[in-house]
């Protein structure tokens, strides 16, 4: 199994390489998708959350108000840290379970959007960084998902910077052109993951 952390920059286009990695054959595991998994209404990891931040991060029919929640925590490094420490831990056991159920043989994909910021490097056998450049990033936030543009600069203002994801990259993927020059450099990074996973089996 090669195990590969995956990650980028909000608005880097990691979705999109994720999405390609998963369609040539990869197993991807979405940390993303399993941190809104893991504070279901229901779950523990909702009942802790609101036990930090107040039941005012609710809807009125229970579920997690993420950009209430999102107001309070990108504004304050601490009150994100508070919440990294409930859902951070969740979202790691779930991810060994999935990765645990894949084949011997299989491409692991962790997508992974804080990768960086937690030192999570030593726990995968390469890590990909989908690179783009500040003003791109910036101007597919405002332009594509609506963002106002001083959102937009304090989400990525809380992230690591491009040169600390690209410090930490065994391969990078160059997203800051159109979406038809992606899929040509996703397939080659497709060919090495294959031509890695078939040499640690062996």
């Amino acid at each position: 199994m090669l195990k590969v952390g995956l990650t980028g920059g909000i608005g880097a286009g990691k979705s999109e390489v994720s999405r390609l990695l998963a369609s040539y054959g990869a197993v991807l595991i979405d940390a993303d998708k399993i941190a809104r998994e893991v504070v279901e209404p229901g779950t523990p990891g909702l009942a802790a959350v609101v036990e930090a931040f107040g039941p005012g991060i609710l809807t009125a029919d229970g579920t997690l108000d993420r950009p209430a929640l999102g107001s309070i925590v990108f504004a304050d490094p601490e009150r994100l840290a508070t919440l990294n420490a409930i859902v951070h831990p969740l979202v790691g056991a779930r991810s060994q379970e999935l990765e645990k159920a894949a084949g011997a043989d299989a491409v692991v994909i962790h997508d992974v959007p804080l990768l960086t910021e937690n030192e999570l490097a030593p726990l995968y056998d390469l890590v990909i960084v989908v690179d783009a450049a500040p003003e791109t990033q910036l101007d597919r936030l405002v332009r594509l998902r609506g963002m106002a543009e001083s959102e937009a600069r304090a989400r990525m203002s809380a992230q690591a910077t491009r040169e600390q994801r690209r410090a930490i990259a065994d391969l990078v993927v160059d997203n800051d052109g159109p979406l038809e020059n992606l899929e040509p450099q996703v397939r080659e990074v497709w060919t090495e993951l294959t031509r890695r996973a078939a040499a640690d089996t062996r």
